[in-house]
């Protein structure tokens, strides 16, 4: 008989294994609804809810148009007025203006700042979770300057920073909450500010 502990670490094991399972080449190829999008192609149409489809819609054109163009006077299509967004450093901003000020700061030092592709987008069926897989690109040309005022010099490098967004959607069709995922480490390397 098995004691609790063994069960508790059984269903986790065997959970993954089914996944991997489901999700492995050959499978996923012919059937998996969770496929991935890359700027200027059209959504593919997939057998996903139709909800969940209209707002992993919405995130795509939020990447590969409002974000990759600053094109922040539609940023409301995503974004609900009051957005909490949480940072990789663990800060928060409230609202869509302090929001844009966060994203704005990426373009003062690699003026070509974009997201091209998104490998990974899947989300809950009551399409009120979304999570996209993407990459931040671009080339550091100009003068970072930091919180502190710090200015860290251009290297000319470029970077293409992998980076994960987990939305929580309201009824309206817009992220009230948004957790931003990337690794400011690697991103300093890439930049060839640190080693």
């Amino acid at each position: 008989m098995m004691k609790k502990q063994q069960i508790r670490f059984a269903l986790p094991v065997s959970l993954l294994l089914s996944a991997i399972t489901i999700s492995s080449p050959s499978f996923a190829a012919e059937q998996s609804p969770w496929i991935g999008t890359k700027a200027g192609e059209n959504t593919p149409q997939v057998k996903i809810p139709k909800e969940l489809a209209k707002n992993l819609a919405t995130f795509d054109e939020l990447d590969f148009k409002v974000y990759s163009n600053r094109d922040w006077a539609n940023l409301h299509k995503s974004h609900a007025k009051n957005i909490v967004v949480h940072y990789p450093d663990g800060h928060t901003t409230t609202g869509l203006p302090d929001h844009i000020k966060e994203l704005e700061y990426m373009w003062t030092f690699a003026p070509d700042n974009r997201i091209e592709e998104h490998p990974v987008r899947f989300g809950t069926a009551d399409a009120e979770w979304t999570a996209v897989i993407g990459a931040t690109k671009g080339t550091f040309i100009k003068p970072m300057v930091l919180a502190d005022g710090t200015k860290i010099q251009p290297t000319g490098k470029t970077y293409n920073l992998p980076m994960a967004t987990i939305g929580h959607w309201n009824k309206q069709g817009q992220m009230d909450e948004e957790y931003l995922f990337w690794d400011n480490a690697a991103f300093m390397k890439q930049l060839g500010v640190t080693q």
